[in-house]
């Protein structure tokens, strides 16, 4: 594991983008995060 993550949230502004999220990240995966409207 060369990533790891526990209870992540991102706020902009008054918009809670992304709450509480947990991943691991292992050598040579890609991980990516898509928005409602397909942003990311």
């Amino acid at each position: 594991m060369i990533l790891k993550t526990e209870n992540l949230s991102k706020h902009f502004g008054g918009l809670l983008a992304v709450n509480n999220i947990d991943f691991e990240l292992e050598e040579s995966e890609i991980r990516g995060l898509i928005g409602p409207n397909g942003s990311g």
